[in-house]
């Protein structure tokens, strides 16, 4: 999906492509992984405008995300969280 040289893992693409398919503004969703011990954590930063539609209505859509994302992390056998910017 990314055209850049950094090496992407397939669970911060999981999170680019389920953001960048909510998102009105997906040329600017971005994310960023930082090794924390034995957790990733993958930070999301999406446009000012479309920070509402990431979240959703209390924080459902969110968490949604973080779900899908920590089973698919379980899946490989990682521990990974998602903070969104």
């Amino acid at each position: 999906m990314r055209k850049s040289k950094k090496e992407v893992t397939p669970v911060e693409e999981l999170v680019e492509v389920i953001a960048r398919n909510i998102v009105d503004q997906p040329e600017e969703v971005k994310t960023k992984k930082i090794e924390d011990g034995n957790t990733t954590v993958i930070e999301l930063s999406v446009a000012d405008d479309d920070m509402g539609k990431v979240i959703g209505k209390q924080g459902r859509i969110a968490r949604a995300i973080r779900k899908v994302v920590k089973a698919s992390a379980t899946k490989e056998g990682k521990k990974v969280e998602v903070k969104i910017k």
